[in-house]
């Protein structure tokens, strides 16, 4: 780390309200992506401690399912408010142990903030309804019910907002959980549970399992009947793995899967606001974002401008270690993650496309790309049918608005979508006819806690945040009582 700073954060496993190491002893090293250095080591879980973090689950599960609306909601107001006074420290361990920038890093502790916060209202709103009878003598009540033991999978790319957006609405819900957070950025989850603890969590009701050895663990939960909803972000192929195995046990399943997000620019928008939204859009966490604008598709008459506008902006980017000043652009998350983001832009050069800004990967220590323009990019290039998790805009044109939409939707990808024209009725039309669960509409920053975010197709299953993020936490169970009667005993 440079400048000197410190972070704080636990390094063991936590089980059942206690700290503990790995049982076989074994420890995960943590690297930041800048320097390529180690900056610790945590306990690495094997199967036994994932058994032993479910137990704990199952036991606290017991008591919490019991408890009041107004006491998951008190409790949650406090871990949101010790998050909030955290808020430096888990900026500063998402920056060391992720790579992104300091200020992207603060921002997302409020976006994580902001799940917490919307969950200790919703905890309270977990309304049921009576319904009329068919028969006078009768009375039908719905009750809304903890679903149980949760597990939760989350990534790397935004290593504390997956958690709460998870954990907040398991918990306001009447869930216990163990969450199995990325094997890269542990540190910021570790973080995350100790402040739950100290917010005064019963024992046993977040357990964290950190590990490399991600599928044995998960198929720990998976194998148990305990378990009954799985919460996954991730890749589409890990997904599918995950829904094949949950059906053993008719597991529920919460997926957010991959994106090929595009990013429609019509003649009649305003550029800079397009282009405003397009840096924040792909370039937020160096383009490693399920909802990274992927395919910058650009109505024919405006994309020469919209090029040489957009070349200025990427061409003043600056890329480095998040911690120091002025830095927009951090490092790609691991070697692998490099790697593919050249290749994409290998793949399209050598298909024709033409480079207009970066294109290169940085010497010297830290896993950095350049921020890359290409232009003329077409549809037998591998970024048009993959997800780059990178920092390249790929810009191909069209010259109608069903062109427009018939190629955005043209992928097994359905996450999120980007529209940009001042058309009020091209708007609507455009936007109805995406097939993607989040419409970015003159907006490339839409995702917020009380949204219901999702997608379409091979992009995932239910949504987060919202009243939805809830919904997904709870059984529905009816109760038809009869004999009720009719008249007033007397």
């Amino acid at each position: 780390m440079s400048q000197g700073s410190e972070w704080m954060a636990p390094t063991r496993l936590l089980i059942g309200g206690r700290w503990v190491d790995a049982q076989e002893g074994e420890r995960l090293a943590v690297e930041d992506p800048s320097r390529q250095e180690e900056i610790a080591r945590v306990a690495d879980g094997t199967p036994g401690d994932a058994r032993a973090a479910l137990e704990a689950a199952a036991q606290a599960f017991e008591t919490w399912r019991l408890s009041g609306a107004y006491e998951r909601s008190r409790l949650l107001r406090r871990w949101y408010e010790l998050v909030e006074r955290d808020r430096k420290n888990l900026a500063l361990l998402m920056t060391v142990e992720n790579g992104k920038p300091l200020a992207e890093a603060d921002a997302e502790v409020t976006y994580a903030a902001s799940f917490i916060e919307w969950f200790a209202e919703e905890a309270k709103r977990a309304y049921g309804r009576t319904i009329a009878a068919t028969r006078p003598e009768k009375r039908i009540v719905v009750l809304r019910q903890p679903v149980g033991v949760v597990a939760a999978i989350t990534p790397w790319n935004f290593p504390a907002a997956m958690i709460t957006r998870k954990v907040a609405p398991a918990i306001a819900a009447g869930c216990s959980v163990v969450l199995k957070p990325a094997s890269q950025t542990p540190l910021t989850a570790l973080r995350l549970g100790e402040l739950l603890q100290e917010a005064g969590a019963p024992d046993g009701l977040l357990n964290i399992v950190t590990s490399s050895h991600a599928r044995a663990v998960a198929d720990v939960w998976l194998d148990d009947a305990r378990v009954r909803k799985i919460t996954f972000t991730g890749s589409t192929g890990v997904g599918k793995h995950l829904m094949q195995r949950a059906a053993g046990n008719m597991q529920r399943l919460s997926l957010e899967l991959g994106g090929q997000a595009p990013f429609l620019v019509f003649a009649d928008a305003d550029l800079e606001v397009a282009l405003d939204a397009l840096m924040v859009a792909k370039f937020r966490n160096g383009g490693q974002s399920c909802i990274a604008a992927n395919r910058v598709l650009v109505e024919e008459s405006i994309v020469d401008e919209f090029l040489a506008l957009a070349s200025e902006r990427v061409a003043g980017l600056r890329v480095g270690q998040g911690l120091d000043p002025g830095v927009a652009v951090g490092p790609m998350i691991d070697a692998a993650g490099r790697e593919k983001v050249l290749e994409h832009i290998e793949d399209a050069l050598a298909h024709g496309a033409r480079l207009r800004a970066g294109g290169h990967a940085l010497g010297g220590a830290g896993y950095f790309v350049e921020p890359t323009l290409l232009a003329g990019v077409g549809l037998d290039m591998k970024i048009m049918h993959e997800e780059t998790f990178g920092p390249v805009i790929a810009v191909s044109s069209f010259r109608t608005e069903k062109e427009a939409v018939e190629t955005a939707n043209a992928t097994e990808f359905g996450l999120a979508a980007y529209l940009f024209t001042r058309d009020g009725a091209r708007a609507w039309r455009v936007a109805e006819a995406l097939e993607y669960g989040v419409i970015g509409l003159n907006d490339g920053l839409p995702s917020t806690s009380q949204a219901p975010f999702g997608g379409f197709k091979e992009s995932g299953l239910g949504r987060e945040g919202a009243q939805e993020g809830l919904d997904g936490f709870l059984e529905t169970k009816y109760v038809s009582w009869g004999a009720v009667g009719v008249g007033l005993q007397g």
